[in-house]
């Protein structure tokens, strides 16, 4: 990774363990990196988690970027010691199966895994049946007696994977959204004297419904808001131009639409100003489906200016998501140079 990119912060962030409603851990790594380049740093009820940059401004812009992970809540404990699955997030339960776990008990972390059956014992209707992620169960090795003892329904799962560079690539779980996270704070270490106040953001509970950044708007009331997250690049085989959405290595995504959203088109003018601008590699994003925070934030508080700026990711929602190291980088610099450019008298009103 470029060399003014923290890897260990990168790594670090995604391997952490952080489900909706239960972001504790990776609160307290945010709440650590970005305490050093803020003036002040607070929580909400929401576990929401801000760092403000004060500009001696009365104009505020709110930059987020999630920091909750797809995963998993125990539902019911099986009289065999196995356990059962209730998703946080959008899962695609074929990629489930012969995975690694870490269940999160009151007592610690034990490891697990998801069963897979020997293809030798399965029949054709099996072979060919649709998986659901309520048919996926976690083995922890131990007897049901210990597992009772241990394990509790409503302790969380996720997945066990770590991170690691494949080529110009960065993969691993959770870089949905811990890479956009990462980038948030790679600005706010280089984000200086602003004109404007700045907040940053660590959001919760965006993969069940963009919770944490709604409760956000409202309690913040920013002027302009910058929403952070990954975007899909379908840049592999099988997928035309169209459906590609963005491409590894082209530069950071600037988000025209998604399922939740259709971003104000002065911002996402000014961003791709600013792009040029400072020769910062970009490309458009328009995804046909899939909410962001971007969404929950421009209704927040009533009608808000709301752009994003987005991460090309591969492979989105499994545990080998994978990111370019450029990408990241230009993401970065398109964020500091929006939020240094940003003086409170750009007219965002339509």
């Amino acid at each position: 990774m470029r060399e003014d990119l923290d890897y260990e912060l990168l790594a670090a962030l995604t391997e952490e363990r952080g489900v909706p409603g239960y972001e504790d851990r990776v609160r307290e790594r945010v709440r650590e990196a970005i305490t050093p380049h803020v003036d002040r740093v607070r929580s909400d009820a929401m576990g929401n988690l801000v760092g403000t940059v004060d500009g001696g401004s009365a104009y505020d812009v709110l930059v987020a970027a999630h920091m909750d992970e797809i995963g998993f809540m125990i539902r019911h404990v099986d009289d065999d010691g196995f356990l059962q699955l209730e998703a946080l997030g959008g899962w695609d339960p074929r990629v489930l199966r012969a995975q690694r776990v870490t269940v999160h008990a009151d007592g610690g972390d034990l490891p697990g895994v998801i069963g897979s059956v020997p293809p030798h014992t399965l029949d054709d209707d099996d072979l060919e049946s649709d998986a659901a992620v309520e048919d996926v169960h976690v083995d922890l090795g131990l007897d049901a007696g210990t597992v009772e003892e241990r394990v509790a329904v409503g302790d969380l799962v996720t997945m066990d994977r770590s991170t690691t560079r494949v080529g110009e690539f960065v993969t691993g779980k959770s870089l949905d959204n811990r890479v956009s996270v990462f980038a948030m704070l790679a600005a706010a270490r280089r984000l200086e004297a602003p004109a404007v106040n700045v907040h940053l953001a660590a959001t919760t509970q965006e993969e069940v419904g963009l919770r944490g950044a709604e409760a956000l708007g409202v309690d913040l009331d920013p002027d302009l808001v910058v929403a952070v997250d990954t975007t899909v690049a379908n840049d592999v085989p099988g997928f035309a131009g169209g459906e590609q959405v963005t491409q590894l290595g082209e530069g950071a995504g600037i988000k025209l639409k998604d399922g939740s959203v259709i971003t104000s088109h002065k911002i996402h003018r000014r961003l791709r100003a600013v792009a040029e601008r400072e020769e910062i590699d970009h490309q458009f994003e328009v995804l046909p489906s899939g909410g962001t925070d971007t969404g929950g934030l421009q209704r927040g508080s009533g009608a808000t200016p709301a752009g994003a700026i987005s991460v090309p990711t591969r492979y989105l929602h499994t545990p080998t998501e994978c990111v370019h190291e450029a990408d990241v980088a230009a993401v970065v610099d398109l964020l500091v140079g929006f939020l240094e450019s940003e003086d409170g008298n750009h007219d965002y009103t339509l």
